[in-house]
């Protein structure tokens, strides 16, 4: 081992920034955090190439005194603690003095700041830690940070940025947050020059909901209110229905004491409440504010402040979990159907129209009084879709290619599905869900996976359905309206008929694709409207080639919605809104996509969702016509999932369980 160094008073900052500045979002997130802290009502980020190139944070706080500037920048000084003594009640966001010293490491950072009190403000601006200039400059009262060429100096850190659409998205996230977590501020939001997002600080939760999810989840919250207790402990804002649930954690907002945080033991509370309303893989909407006494939390566990302990988990763990299920308890969860696309168009209309007149307060204006109305951005007003025939009540398709082969519809009745108890039996039972899969034991679970391992090593080679040795099959009928028994060549086979078809229409799908066919489409009248968090439409403006290679002609219709004009022949029946909506939720947890081919073949085989299910009576032609679709793919074994469509046994075996065999 060498001999020991003291680093110098550079590396040790390089070495600081490391653990605070992980990309732009980092440096948002710090100076935002001190704004809100300094008492801002109003504050703007504008950011260009991502945050990379330019990261700017103004607001109306109460500014910095002169004498003040030179110390801001040191490691370690803070106006929000003077004692260890005060970390045990801190309320700042920001307490560990070390965001700008960070900063000013890693980039060139300029600085303008005016009490309400002084006549004429400051400008400061250093370099990588070097002070480059300090002067006087006129400017309104608040702080104005302009961070540029994060990581200049430090280029082995700065390769690991991802591209500036994918850091922006970051940067995204964060204010959405930001809005959520305090609605009494009003936050504009500029990505290279455009306004993502602008809040009026009215104080209404929901209608920051709204304005950052869209319509449809806004329209499914409920609320909640937690009155204090003994422990002090208090909570508010609103839950989404069951509906509304997504694939993902992305949308569980909360709140601790205005602080956004991720916390095992309150995820845990909100998924054990929606239990025995939600299936299994889902994770619902959230945005909750919960209010804890400052001396039951340690808010100094991580560099970030994305982590805190609770001197009692078992209180917190209990207040989530009683008010969102007493919530749910008795609430109607029935799905609602809109009865008029016009009358729910016209909706529309009007909201949007109620947006344009509120106007939001910029970061220098006084602010004004309190408004109930919120400002939705300048979406445009939605224009009638020229139609010669009349509205009908739900989707009509008119075709616009030739046909092509597909399975019809059954025409069989449905297998009646039991009854269902009263959502409030329900909540008072302790013990009550809808599992998904059966809860079996671990011996009776052992048991059928060796079942199903012996039953997998006897299916058919794969050279008897090879397309020179397919031999004709006899159907012999349905079981439990999901499974068809046919026979072949001494061997008893069981198909899925669910991941039969999924496959069927995967293969058909990116056949079309590999051979650059086009792909059928069916038009919509009238067109469908999906409303999107700006997330999504980012994502879905990204990647509307996609969209439109499989088969859907999606149009841009103001603000945070889009029109579906055509979709996919195959995909008719299905609820075109939610499989969009899946499909970028996919997409978003994955983050990007390098190789087109790998996308295109994600979402075909999401849009499998046309598939016939199981509890589906198929008449007998169907199936057939099904089972010889299968048998023409070049591997019919498996769905696009992964299951197994087809399992089998032979007549040697079957003669073996009845002992004709020993």
């Amino acid at each position: 081992m060498g001999r020991i160094n003291i680093l110098d008073q550079a590396t040790i900052n390089q070495i600081a920034a490391g653990e605070v500045v992980e990309r732009p979002s980092s440096v948002a997130k710090e100076l935002v955090e001190n704004a809100i802290d300094a008492g801002a009502t109003a504050v703007t980020v504008e950011i260009k190439e991502g945050g990379i190139s330019l990261l700017r944070v103004t607001d109306n706080g109460s500014g910095m005194e002169q004498e003040d500037i030179r110390t801001a920048f040191l490691r370690h000084a803070t106006s929000k603690i003077k004692s260890a003594l005060d970390l045990i009640t801190v309320g700042s966001l920001g307490f560990r003095g070390e965001a700008l010293s960070s900063i000013c490491a890693v980039a060139q950072v300029e600085l303008l700041t005016k009490t309400k009190e002084a006549f004429i403000g400051s400008r400061y601006a250093i370099e990588g830690g070097v002070e480059k200039a300090f002067e006087e400059a006129g400017c309104p009262a608040g702080t104005t940070f302009l961070v540029r060429n994060l990581f200049y100096n430090v280029p082995a850190r700065k390769k690991f940025l991802k591209t500036a659409m994918t850091e922006g998205g970051y940067i995204n996230e964060l204010m959405e947050r930001m809005a959520l977590s305090r609605p009494d501020i009003s936050f504009k939001y500029m990505n290279n020059g455009k306004t993502v997002l602008h809040t009026t600080g009215g104080n209404e939760l929901k209608d920051i909901i709204y304005h950052i999810y869209g319509r449809d989840i806004a329209a499914a919250v409920l609320p909640v209110k937690y009155p204090k207790d003994e422990f002090g402990i208090e909570l508010s804002g609103y839950i989404g229905k069951p509906l509304i649930a997504r694939g993902n954690r992305g949308q569980e907002n909360y709140f601790i004491n205005g602080r956004y945080i991720k916390c095992a033991i309150i995820n845990r509370a909100i998924e054990d409440a929606y239990k025995s309303y939600m299936m299994g893989h889902k994770y619902p909407f959230t945005a909750i504010h919960i209010t804890v006494p400052p001396e039951f939390i340690d808010v100094n566990v991580h560099p970030s402040k994305m982590e805190l302990r609770f001197s009692n988990n078992e209180a917190i763990y209990h207040a989530v979990f009683q008010v969102i299920r007493d919530t749910l308890a008795g609430k109607n969860m029935i799905v609602p159907v809109s009865l008029s696309e016009k009358e729910d168009r016209q909706e529309q209309k009007r909201e949007v129209l109620q947006q344009q007149k509120v106007s939001v307060p910029e970061p220098f204006e006084v602010k004004r009084k309190e408004q109930k109305e919120w400002h939705g951005g300048a979406a445009p007003v939605e224009t009638a879709v020229p139609q010669k025939n009349p509205v009908v009540t739900k989707p009509a398709v008119q075709e616009n290619k030739a046909k092509i082969p597909q399975i019809k519809e059954p025409e069989a009745e449905y297998k009646a599905a039991p009854p269902v108890k009263p959502l409030l039996e329900q909540a008072e039972e302790k013990q009550i869900s809808t599992p998904v899969e059966n809860k079996d034991t671990p011996v009776e679970r052992a048991a059928k996976e060796e079942i199903v391992e012996k039953t997998e090593q006897m299916t058919l080679p794969v050279d008897l359905l090879s397309k020179d040795n397919r031999k004709e099959f006899h159907l012999i009928g349905q079981l439990f309206a999901t499974y068809w028994l046919i026979e072949m060549e001494e061997q008893l086979f069981i198909i899925d008929q669910h991941a039969a078809h999924e496959k069927v229409l995967f293969e058909r799908t990116m056949e079309k694709l590999r051979n650059q066919e086009e792909i059928i489409t069916q038009t919509l009248l009238p067109p469908l409207v999906i409303s999107l968090t700006m997330r999504e439409a980012d994502c879905m403006k990204r990647n509307l080639a996609v969209f439109e290679r499989l088969g859907f002609v999606l149009e841009e219709f103001g603000g945070l919605e889009y029109k579906i004009t055509e979709v996919p022949a195959d995909l008719v029946t299905v609820d075109s809104k939610e499989l969009l909506t899946e499909v970028l939720n996919t997409l978003l947890a994955e983050r990007e996509f390098k190789n087109a081919d790998v996308l295109l073949e994600k979402v075909a085989s999401m849009s499998c969702k046309a598939a016939v299910k199981g509890n589906h009576r198929m008449s007998e032609a169907e199936a057939k016509q099904l089972i010889s679709d299968m048998l023409t793919l070049e591997n019919p074994y498996h769905c696009p999932h992964g299951r197994p469509t087809t399992i089998s046994m032979s007549r040697y075996e079957l003669e073996r369980k009845f002992k004709r065999i020993v």
